[in-house]
């Protein structure tokens, strides 16, 4: 989340942020969807109760965006003790 932050305050037309943000082309096998980076930042924002907000916007704001990061980060580590505690 930290680097999509970075990449989010690029310019458009940076290769590293339509890589990001861009939607593949062309035909995909059949089955579900397959995953992007930008729905994983969304699914990360959703779990520290920033679902509606548009998450380009957020990165703009660096102060607001490295505390999402942190809260992000401090959900996986419980997540993974309790993991760890449980096995």
């Amino acid at each position: 989340m930290r680097w999509a932050g970075h990449v989010a305050r690029m310019e458009e037309r940076r290769g590293v942020y339509s890589v990001l943000v861009g939607k593949p082309e062309g035909k995909r096998p059949l089955g579900r969807p397959r995953r992007r980076w930008e729905d994983n930042i969304k699914m990360d924002l959703r779990e520290v109760g920033c679902g509606g907000m548009e998450w380009i916007e957020l990165a703009q704001n660096r102060d607001r965006w490295r505390a999402l990061v942190i809260a992000v980060k401090n959900i996986r580590v419980q997540q993974n003790v309790g993991n760890f505690l449980t096995s």
